[in-house]
């Protein structure tokens, strides 16, 4: 299913006519280098070490322009939406930090759920290009996948609770908190985020 409105199309990400990895691996650069900074702090070479990472499948993104403005990741809690390889690590990181982050970025993203209910997704890497944020082109991907996925419940784990603009997407969306788990003292004073928090969303 595609989704379109004067903006943007929606359509799942291996079925674009174009190699989508390098494009989406930008827009999670330019969201995650902050917190990837230990082993690069240029989006470049952030976006170029993780794009072979995506399961496309498992994406949908908003193209304008034969341009992606905007991705999220949609699972069945099982499947995993992104998959490391060391070896492209370690050719654009380095193999000391290459190697780090397949251990240690492995245990962060391919995390499974555990004993996940039926008809639940996983609602992962909600990302927009820098020059689209604040048009709605998360939520026009997020709607997209409620009205064209059979999933009863959508998840989402982990929003830091310093995020504002997320929490309101969320929220506006009709995802609830269900779930917070607090931080250290030490963390919290470092990052300023107090509480991860979960959300989810039923039909």
């Amino acid at each position: 299913m595609i989704s379109e409105s004067y903006k943007f199309t929606v359509i799942r990400a291996d079925k674009l006519d174009l190699d989508a990895r390098l494009q989406i691996s930008e827009i999670f650069a330019e969201g995650f280098t902050q917190w990837l900074g230990y082993f690069s702090t240029d989006k470049n070479i952030i976006a170029k070490a993780f794009a072979h990472m995506f399961v496309l499948d498992q994406f949908y993104v908003a193209v304008k322009d034969n341009k992606i403005v905007g991705m999220v990741a949609c699972t069945d809690c099982r499947t995993l939406s992104v998959r490391l390889n060391k070896k492209e690590l370690r050719r654009y990181l380095g193999l000391f930090k290459g190697s780090i982050a397949a251990i240690a970025l492995k245990k962060e993203f391919e995390r499974p759920f555990k004993n996940p209910l039926p008809e639940t997704s996983s609602i992962e890497f909600v990302g927009t290009a820098s020059e689209f944020r604040g048009q709605g082109v998360a939520s026009q991907i997020i709607n997209h996948i409620i009205k064209n996925t059979n999933f009863r419940e959508y998840l989402i784990e982990e929003v830091a609770d310093s995020n504002t603009p997320a929490m309101n997407l969320y929220k506006k969306l009709g995802f609830v908190e269900y779930k917070r788990t607090p931080v250290s003292q030490k963390s919290a004073k470092k990052t300023g985020i107090n509480n991860f928090i979960a959300l989810k969303y039923i039909k």
